[in-house]
């Protein structure tokens, strides 16, 4: 069987349309977004065949707005590694998040899967399979949903890559950026543990504005995470575990001994009776 038939299969999976529809309408502020990055690249002095190869193998719009004017600035390299390690710290808990779903895949799909994932991507897959355990229509509706990402944001970011000397300063490019990041943030921002951690980021923003080298951003990206972690640690102990029902002589899979040994899940077995 060629390589290209899953491909295929894939694509033609109703999940991966689902996906599709799904995302059509955040893929504009996507765009938008890759749009103001590629001409935000360029503009900063950054040689046009480098921010196509930075689009393609950074693949992290925040990350790279972020550590361009850095590199424009010469910021030294530790805060420009710190900066864009910190910006990409919520990857560490989407991956915590991927792993009940696709733990069970290969190493290399599952490392395909770790450079597609993206903040949309994440929200909207958590929306349709709320319950943490594998489900075959998964894996297509990912690959739709990272597909209709993907293409949103390198079409668009190399078409401002390409113009951007033909636009000029005074079109605002950079205020059109804030306002599809803006939109951007508005959907990830669903429960109120994530309006409670963007008010703390702003807050601590604006707070450590005085900084040299904008590292309010890492003040920033640090308050939140620690708020997140916090209110995550608090609601894990005030919801009490799974209990689950085990026969006598049986084994727990993998992914049930994760989750008793993560304190989500209680076993109880069964008594055996003669």
């Amino acid at each position: 069987m060629s390589r290209a038939a899953p491909i295929a299969r894939t694509a033609r999976h109703p999940a991966f349309r689902m996906a599709m529809a799904d995302l059509a309408g955040t893929s504009v502020g996507i765009g938008a977004w890759g749009l103001v990055t590629g001409v935000v690249m360029v503009k900063s002095g950054m040689p046009v065949g480098l921010a196509v190869l930075m689009s393609l193998l950074v693949y992290a719009g925040s990350a790279q707005l972020a550590v361009v004017p850095l590199l424009a600035a010469g910021a030294p390299l530790w805060v420009i590694w710190l900066t864009a390690s910190c910006v990409n710290l919520r990857f560490v808990i989407f991956s915590s998040m991927w792993r009940s779903y696709f733990a069970h895949l290969p190493l290399r799909q599952r490392l395909a899967i770790g450079y597609f994932s993206g903040d949309v991507i994440y929200v909207a897959f958590m929306q349709r399979f709320p319950e943490q355990r594998p489900q075959p229509e998964q894996v297509p509706y990912f690959w739709g949903a990272a597909a209709t990402n993907w293409l949103a944001w390198q079409g668009a970011s190399m078409v401002g890559i390409v113009l951007a000397n033909a636009v000029p300063l005074s079109w605002g490019l950079g205020f059109a950026g804030v306002l599809a990041l803006v939109g951007v943030l508005l959907s990830l921002l669903f429960d109120r543990a994530t309006w409670l951690a963007a008010g703390v980021a702003a807050t601590a923003a604006i707070a450590a504005f005085a900084l040299p080298l904008k590292l309010n951003i890492l003040v920033a990206i640090a308050a939140a995470v620690a708020v997140g972690l916090l209110i995550e640690a608090l609601e894990k102990h005030r919801q009490p575990p799974d209990v689950v029902l085990v026969p006598p002589k049986a084994t727990l899979p993998p992914e049930e001994k994760r989750r008793v040994a993560a304190g989500d899940e209680v076993p109880l077995r069964e008594e055996e009776h003669p």
